[in-house]
């Protein structure tokens, strides 16, 4: 089955300007948790290349370590793509929903 990860239940996005904006961001996506949600999250980045990839490096490897930190599971699925003329984004869900969600 074809999908898109713009196509994927999301409970919250969060619009990002910077480094700073996404540690806030990723801590507080660990402390809603990714398991117990049938749902994933959504974070929104500048289309400026330079930005959007320190700000996705960021988010993605501050998720596996804030996972592990907390003895969470880390099976998380992430996933880019162009949000709009303004955005990319990023659409993370843990492997579990996805596998339930049959995708």
């Amino acid at each position: 089955m074809e999908f898109h990860p713009k196509d994927l239940p999301i409970s919250k996005t969060y619009d990002l300007k910077d480094e700073r904006d996404a540690l806030k961001a990723v801590e507080d996506m660990i402390n809603l948790g990714f398991k117990a949600k049938k749902e994933g999250y959504r974070v929104l980045m500048p289309k400026e290349p330079r930005t959007a990839k320190r700000i996705g490096y960021t988010v993605t490897t501050s998720i596996a370590t804030g996972l592990r930190r907390t003895n969470q599971d880390r099976d998380i699925k992430y996933w880019t793509y162009n949000h709009d003329d303004k955005h990319y984004a990023l659409v993370l869900i843990h492997g579990e929903v996805l596998r339930e969600l049959g995708l």
